[in-house]
């Protein structure tokens, strides 16, 4: 199951109450103050975990909440503070306060991490209070209490190729081909129903990552089919590559892309300004092979005419999405 969004209730503890207490020992009936100052409480941190994929984890437990500092003691001892309590979460995530509509963070770097709430700050004991004038002060300073957010969570994964198409296309066939990814792959409009993540090993010191979004269909970016939900994770994406289905009965090549482009300029103009590519895929299919292909390029696309299934034309294809890859800057993403 692949979890995107979540929402959390997140409370930080409470600091420790300073102490009054007085100095007995024998010998000193009447010694002076030496109530210690309370621990602090703890805070609740957010820590991007890399090996995390999804926000599944935090499904099932909606509250986060950090102990109380402990209070201090006699003999100026100071009570312990509280541990933080820290939430895991994949490279990629968003975090907004819900009341306020802010954006917090966007965590996008490994073991990334940001204290959403703060803990109470511990009291101090009577100790800090003895003067001239008053040398048994039984004055303690309480703790400050914690605090509390509602926080929702969503990932937007990263990844450095986007495979982008209509449903059936091949996105999934070609993810396979060219990774240990195992996503399902079947005849029929989308058996993707959550985004698969592969890595495409060029060579032993070169790789990217790449990603299968389930199909787009007409007016996805106005949340028609599995479109809308997965489009955020387009966004993170530095190049796109197009998987175009060139055997389709239904719809041409260029009637195919021309749709795909304007779903998702619809979302986002700046998913425009992004290398593309094309793969004029299951080739193999066609009796009369690419000489059949009708498909004419409107801007800077760069064309291949493959068959995910066969492997015919991926290595070409992945060498060349890897060196643009490496040159690729969509700023901060």
């Amino acid at each position: 199951m692949f979890i995107d969004r979540v929402e959390l209730r997140v409370r930080s503890g409470n600091g420790g109450n300073g102490c009054v207490s007085f100095r007995r020992e024998k010998f000193v009936p009447r010694g002076g103050p030496d109530g210690g100052d309370g621990g602090g409480g703890g805070d609740v941190v957010i820590r991007v975990q890399p090996q995390m994929r999804t926000l599944l984890d935090l499904r099932y437990r909606k509250e986060y909440a950090a102990k109380n500092g402990r209070p201090g003691e006699g003999a100026r001892k100071t009570g312990k503070s509280a541990p933080p309590v820290v939430i895991k979460v994949p490279p990629g995530t968003l975090i907004e306060d819900i009341d306020t509509g802010e954006t917090v963070i966007d965590l996008t770097n490994d073991y990334d991490e940001i204290t959403v709430v703060t803990g109470g700050k511990g009291g101090k004991g009577n100790w800090h209070f003895r003067s001239a004038t008053d040398q048994a002060p039984r004055r303690a300073v309480p703790g400050t209490p914690g605090a509390e957010r509602n926080l929702r969570l969503t990932l937007k994964l990263i990844a450095d190729v986007g495979l982008v198409g209509l449903p059936n296309a091949g996105k999934s066939t070609l993810l396979r081909s060219v990774s240990e990814a195992n996503p399902v792959v079947a005849e029929y409009p989308f058996s993707t129903t959550t985004p698969n993540l592969g890595i495409v090993k060029i060579d032993e010191a070169a790789s990217f990552c790449m990603v299968d979004i389930p199909g787009l269909i007409e007016g996805a970016h106005e949340g028609r089919g599995l479109g809308l939900e997965f489009l955020r994770h387009v966004e993170r994406c530095r190049v796109l590559c197009f998987i175009i289905d060139a055997a389709s009965q239904e719809v041409s090549p260029g009637d195919a892309y021309s749709q795909l482009i304007s779903e998702l300029g619809q979302y986002s103009d700046a998913l425009l300004e992004r290398p593309r590519f094309v793969a004029l895929n299951k080739v193999d299919l066609l009796p009369g092979g690419p000489d059949e292909i009708e498909f004419h390029p409107v801007g800077e696309e760069r064309v291949h005419i493959i068959s995910a299934l066969a492997r015919g034309g991926l290595d070409d294809l992945m060498r060349e999405l890897y060196r643009v890859v490496l040159d690729a800057d969509i700023g901060d993403w």
